[in-house]
């Protein structure tokens, strides 16, 4: 036995009972982690209804720690125990941090890859914001480690005992765990619940919610190194579509698969809405008024691929099971916009932290041209997906939803060289296009791999793209939009064709006068508005924006190509870090008190509304579309207006200007059609303006839809893992070989 190096004092209680005492004393680990969870949940406002189910993961995995902490010479134990206490409190405040600054929770490898990579400093005032706005909270997450300070010697006093204390702590880890898998068969309600949480390896914000921040964490490690059991339904079905009948009736088809045989069936359901003269529902399936037009190819947007050889041949249950789902879906057709554009030059610009409120007539003349005067999508959504930037443009550039957790979506497309034939770059690269794509910063979320998979000659900071400075030599942060234009046309502009992708950052949180070159820079210009200072800063900081465009579209007119160039403009996200900004701008409230949490189980999803442009100089007349879109729909979009060869049952989105029913998802598996709201939280379904559903339709509609989301979801996850579009044309090479 370790002799003490100091005398102790062993209580009359430890001399009744050594072993209890012994083990007792080890209870610290297992009352910080509830004691944590607790903190966590109550100060970032989850429901605590979870907390039964919370405490006995929290308690096992405490005594897990523990058992970690016996088995040295007391001071070796007490150090041991202090390094895992401070680790502990610290990945609690990050996650807060994160989920405040970034509105998203991180899992552990997640956090490493990408902090490894990114330049995190780009956040540094907004994470310095976070802190000083937190403070009380990363206090009380602190408690701990102040506790361990004073009383860590008492707690880790003497040595005794410690194989047999080390197996009472053992078996009780594992009895208490044992104890929270019981706690997940309760019948929890909801459309996810703590069990389905469990299993997954997405929906971080319901782990952390429902299970807790440590089980979240733990569950990812788990996940990475084994792997995720998927439980993939095979009762497909179609967004419903409708159209106004005789007596103001609303029908709505839907198109559901049989799980068993596949046979697709027609189900039709007859809706009396209470139609007010200005529902948008009265207008044209498409919801977009259309120029006139001659007869007109209305032919589906496939291609010839053989999805029951697919489906024989698939490696495993995922491929098979996306093989059956694509076979499923209804494709979209070609309309009077096909081919609208085609051979137009492209350029594609995702716009950093961009909103439709910065518009102005006279303030933006240039943006209020471009979204005014080519196609007006009058319901565009930006939706907030995991990673934000990341997320937003692979919606914009793939057509396909990121995944909800780790591994991010774009980043493993490209250290995985995911085939992705339908991006803008390679279908326009493989026509002969001259494809190059810019970001004025350096390498952040593995761009310099994923850009050039989706078929760009890409530049960046750093990289093919020499930053500007300021006068003391050090790059200006954020970077001017301007200076990136300045630096670029030149290098495309003479080309016979010319395909072009822009990831601005003038944009860029946080917006003040003190250390945002870009609002800076514009001070002037905003001087006079009747808004707040952080308002003017965004302002600012985003006319940067207007004055590339600016210059962009004098250049191309300079060199005649402004009526045979399609330019493509959509945000990567909302200004999601300062909200209050937007309500400042729009005059509207998009939530409580808690709006800069965004937590979509109370929020106004106005908050997400925003602008799409495409335009062209050739456009004679604006093109107005009410339908209800989001950025998951550009790709397929685009492609059909430049007349490209796609296959749109495979995209997640679907070409707007078609007769498709609109859908929108949100990061919270909530959703928006042309019919109404399903807040997946609450499960209440909200009509929109004119429609009156039964309770029996509502029930019939909302199941359906449930089913869609899903399957698109897991669609697009499952197209990235399984590199599925690569097994697709693969097989259709060899087949025409073998022909």
């Amino acid at each position: 036995m370790d002799e003490p190096d100091y005398k102790e004092v062993v209580p009359i209680a430890a001399k009744k009972a050594p072993i209890f005492w012994a083990i007792l004393k080890r209870l610290f680990f297992p009352l910080t982690f509830v004691y944590l969870e607790i903190v966590f949940h109550l100060y970032m406002d989850l429901n605590m209804q979870y907390m039964g189910m919370i405490i006995p993961f929290a308690v096992s995995m405490g005594l897990f720690f523990s058992l970690l902490t016996i088995w040295f010479s007391p001071k070796l134990n007490v150090l041991f125990a202090g390094i895992l206490t401070v680790v502990i409190c610290i990945v609690f405040c990050v996650e807060m941090i994160c989920k405040i600054v970034l509105q998203q929770y991180y899992q552990l490898f997640s956090v490493a890859s990408t902090a490894t990579q990114n330049k995190l400093t780009d956040y540094t005032d907004a994470v310095i914001t976070g802190i000083a706005k937190n403070i009380p909270g990363l206090l009380l997450l602190l408690v701990p480690i102040a506790f361990m300070l004073f009383l860590g010697r008492k707690i880790y006093r003497g040595n005794s005992y410690r194989i047999l204390t080390g197996i009472v702590i053992l078996f009780s880890a594992i009895i208490i765990h044992i104890t929270g898998f019981f706690m997940l068969e309760i019948p929890w309600e909801g459309d996810f619940t703590p069990k389905a949480l469990y299993e997954m390896d997405t929906n971080i914000e319901d782990q952390v919610e429902q299970l807790g921040l440590i089980n979240m964490l733990r569950l990812d490690v788990k996940h990475s190194l084994f792997g995720v059991k998927k439980n993939l339904t095979t009762d497909f079905a179609s967004v419903p579509s409708y159209n106004i009948g005789a007596d103001n009736e609303v029908i709505i088809s839907n198109i559901e698969d049989n799980a068993a045989s596949h046979d697709t069936t027609q189900v039709v359901e007859t809706l009396t809405p209470a139609l007010d003269s200005s529902a948008d529902i009265g207008k044209s399936a498409s919801g977009i008024v259309n120029p006139s037009a001659d007869i007109v190819d209305t032919s589906p947007n496939i291609m010839d691929i053989d999805f029951d050889s697919l489906i024989a041949s698939a490696p495993n249950d995922d491929a098979k099971w996306l093989g059956q789902y694509f076979k499923s879906m209804t494709p979209t057709k070609k309309n009077e916009y096909t081919g609208m554009f085609k051979g137009y030059n492209v350029i594609f610009i995702t716009a950093e932290g961009f909103s439709k409120y910065l518009i102005d007539k006279d303030r933006t003349p240039t943006l209020y041209k471009l979204a005014n005067e080519g196609f007006v999508f009058n319901n565009y959504y930006t939706p907030l997906h995991y990673t934000s930037t990341s997320g937003g443009e692979f919606q914009n550039m793939v057509g396909l939803y990121p995944k909800n957790g780790n591994p991010i979506s774009m980043k493993e497309t490209g250290e995985q060289h995911t085939g992705l034939p339908f991006t803008l770059g390679n279908q326009l690269s493989a026509l002969g296009y001259f494809s190059i794509g810019f970001h004025n910063n350096g390498n952040m979320y593995g761009r310099n791999l994923s850009h050039p998979n989706l078929g760009y000659d890409w530049k960046q900071g750093g990289e093919g793209f020499t930053m500007e400075t300021n006068s003391y030599g050090n790059n200006v942060w954020p970077q001017s939009d301007l200076y990136l234009m300045e630096q670029t046309v030149d290098q495309y502009i003479n080309q016979d064709k010319f395909n072009v992708y822009y990831v601005t950052v003038s944009g860029h949180m946080p917006y003040n006068f003190k250390g945002d070159a870009m609002a800076i820079r514009n001070k002037d210009m905003v001087a006079d508005l009747p808004y707040s200072e952080e308002t003017k800063a965004y302002i600012a900081a985003n006319y940067e924006l207007e004055k590339a465009l600016t210059y962009l579209v004098n250049k191309l007119e300079e060199a005649g190509k402004a009526d045979k160039t399609l330019i493509v403009l959509s945000p990567d996200h909302i200004p999601y870090f300062n909200v209050n900004i937007l309500e400042e701008l729009s005059g509207k409230t998009f939530g409580g008190d808690n709006i800069e949490a965004l937590k979509e189980s109370d929020v106004n999803f106005d908050v997400y509304r925003n602008s799409l442009i495409i335009w062209s100089e050739s456009m004679e007349e604006p093109v107005t579309v009410d339908k209800i879109c989001g950025q998951i729909d550009i790709l397929p979009t685009v492609s059909n207006l430049l007349g490209l060869q796609y296959d749109s049952r495979l995209l997640t989105g679907s070409d707007i200007l078609s007769t498709s029913s609109p859908l929108v998802i949100f990061s919270s598996s909530s959703w928006l059609t042309d019919l109404g709201l399903y807040n997946r939280y609450t499960e209440l379904f909200t009509p929109a303006s004119g429609v009156s559903l039964t309770q029996d339709q509502t029930n019939k509609y909302v199941d359906i839809m449930k089913k869609v989301v899903n399957n698109k979801l897991e669609a697009s996850v499952l197209i990235v893992e399984q590199n599925y579009y690569n097994s697709i044309f693969r097989n259709a090479t060899e087949s025409q070989e073998e022909k």
